[in-house]
């Protein structure tokens, strides 16, 4: 890719808010994931990701709704957005590689590459260094690896078996998938009708080399909210 200019990042995206979010009861009883409120922000969390997503450069979400979509809606339609938004409803459960393909056909721009982030993250990093990853690998789709901190505090012992230390909610020794992607155009027609493209699609790019990883930059925020204890620790770690 040497003496080429670096294609634009992409301005367009994709939201998953399809999701029930059991794990979040009763938060999530009469309200999809992505429209639970972070405590002391006021905002629920695909409101932060939106205005992530604007800042980043992105004019164009779809957000791809399923379980009370109703209520997300009516959000969308009421709240001051800081980008374009278009809903499309699942009538049934498509699995994510089916929702992302049903998201990707009301995409403003077919013929660009796009972003997708799963409903339920709340993230800040750079999109553009990410898109510009991409793009140098001439990569088909790229995913976000991120390192989470275990939950339990870990033990560190010398080869004789003595305890040396404790380490508190110590860095995971593995990447994960951050459930944020760049994709180039032709992405979604690899996408299955419906399905998990993590069994699919993903395993067949990365047999071709045509799957990358993007690291998540040191210091970088990133955090799945999954359970209230996420809520209430995504609260304190941004000062919420």
């Amino acid at each position: 890719m040497t003496g080429t200019h670096p294609a634009p990042a992409p301005a367009q995206a994709v939201i998953l808010a399809g999701g029930q979010g059991s794990r979040l009861r009763p938060y999530t009883d009469d309200r999809p994931k992505p429209m639970v409120e972070i405590p002391g922000t006021g905002v629920p969390i695909i409101g932060h990701q939106l205005a992530w997503l604007a800042a980043e450069g992105v004019t164009d979400a779809v957000v791809s709704c399923g379980h009370l979509a109703e209520v997300l809606q009516a959000w969308l339609v009421s709240a001051d957005l800081p980008l374009r938004v278009t809903t499309v409803v699942e009538q049934e459960p498509l699995g994510r590689g089916g929702g992302l393909k049903h998201a990707a056909a009301s995409l403003p721009r077919p013929d660009q590459p796009w972003y997708a982030t799963n409903g339920d993250i709340w993230t800040r990093f750079s999109l553009r260094d990410m898109a510009a990853f991409h793009h140098e690998r001439d990569a088909t789709a790229t995913l976000a690896l991120a390192r989470p901190r275990i939950p339990w505090g870990a033990v560190e012992t010398d080869e004789f078996g003595h305890v040396l230390d404790f380490i508190e909610s110590p860095p995971s020794p593995y990447l994960i998938n951050a459930g944020v992607y760049v994709f180039s155009a032709g992405f979604a027609d690899l996408l299955p009708e419906r399905g998990d493209h993590e069994r699919t699609t993903f395993p067949r790019l990365a047999r071709e080399r045509r799957l990358a990883g993007f690291p998540l930059p040191q210091g970088s925020y990133w955090r799945a909210i999954d359970t209230a204890k996420d809520l209430t620790e995504a609260a304190r770690e941004l000062g919420g």
